[in-house]
């Protein structure tokens, strides 16, 4: 085992823990205002109901390119992969049109 090797473990190892860390601090500092975790919960919900939509509409069909062996490309997943490009799609018109709309209100006040 090179020392190459040791170095990555590590940074995979403190990856992981800053994401736990990035994930629970702010858990724990809304636990003093529980209408902060009532907003995140809402916001997640939308998440998820754009992605399940999202998803319900994507096709599952795979390209018989993609059957190969160095590409694991099963239905289940070409559908997920479908989903998770509509929903970044939508999030990101919504985001465009909250930018022109803000603009917009700024430019008229």
């Amino acid at each position: 085992m090179d020392s190459i090797d040791i170095f990555l473990y590590v940074s995979y190892l403190l990856i992981i823990v800053g994401a736990i860390v990035a994930v629970l601090m702010p858990l724990i500092k809304s636990l003093d205002n529980p209408k902060s975790l009532a907003k995140t919960a809402a916001g997640v919900v939308v998440l998820g109901v754009i992605f399940l939509i999202a998803y319900s509409t994507s096709d599952s069909e795979v390209a018989p390119k993609y059957l190969g062996d160095p590409f694991f490309m099963t239905p289940t997943l070409t559908k997920f992969v479908g989903g998770m490009l509509v929903t970044t799609y939508v999030l990101a018109i919504v985001a465009m049109v909250g930018i022109v709309f803000t603009e917009l209100n700024k430019a008229i006040r």
